[in-house]
């Protein structure tokens, strides 16, 4: 008598009712698939993931409670064995790169289809990559001797943080709240990041943040 197959145990990491009923409406009507928790803020989820046998979280870029690629690490280091796909309303020249190189195994965003989702889920399960094939094109041209790349792909995961919020229209105060840093850091790296940007202002930011599609 040949043994089931293990169903793929899935934990949603979203701050949206609506999203997550929706996540997990499509993966329960997967018979290869099964819902191990849900967790609004990454504070929930790195509790939950401590108690729930999980193989997969479906990760959401913008969940309140914790920087996107700071929560990331921590997950991967505290549960190396748990793949991590992301999910994402921004484009994918935005985070996609970052959340790969910080232990991601797969970046969809969320305009595409529930069939595309479960292969997503399915590809990152067997221990494979997911990124769709514009991404994979963008990744091959920056191998590329001599590829540009855009300013913003320069900066570090903190000094990124900080530029979208600049871009976003917040003060230094606000980011450093948000942040939990002071206001003096979150100077230094605003002088970073403009220097490494070739920009003079805020505004400039701003700009530049609403063309490359930075923000919501």
């Amino acid at each position: 008598m040949s043994r089931a197959t293990p169903k793929i145990r899935i934990f949603i990491a979203d701050d949206h009712p609506i999203v997550r009923q929706g996540l997990r409406r499509i993966v329960e009507e997967d018979a290869g698939m099964v819902i191990s928790g849900e967790a609004a803020a990454a504070a929930a989820l790195l509790a939950g993931l401590e108690t729930a046998a999980t193989d997969l979280v479906l990760l959401d870029v913008s969940m309140p409670g914790g920087l996107f690629i700071e929560t990331l690490k921590e997950l991967r280091t505290r549960h190396p064995t748990i793949r991590v796909l992301a999910l994402s309303v921004h484009p994918e020249d935005e985070w996609a790169v970052r959340a790969l190189r910080a232990g991601a195994s797969g970046y969809l965003t969320k305009d595409h289809s529930p069939d595309q989702l479960l292969e997503a889920i399915r590809r990152v399960y067997r221990g494979g990559k997911y990124v769709s094939p514009t991404l994979a094109e963008q990744l091959a041209k920056q191998l590329d001797v001599g590829g540009q790349r855009p300013p913003h792909e320069l900066l570090s995961d903190r000094e990124f943080e900080v530029m979208r919020r600049l871009g976003s229209g917040l003060t230094v105060s606000q980011i450093a709240g948000e942040l939990a840093l002071s206001a003096k850091t979150v100077s230094t790296y605003r002088t970073r990041i403009l220097e490494k940007m070739a920009v003079a202002t805020n505004a400039d930011l701003v700009r530049y943040a609403a063309r490359y599609g930075l923000i919501s």
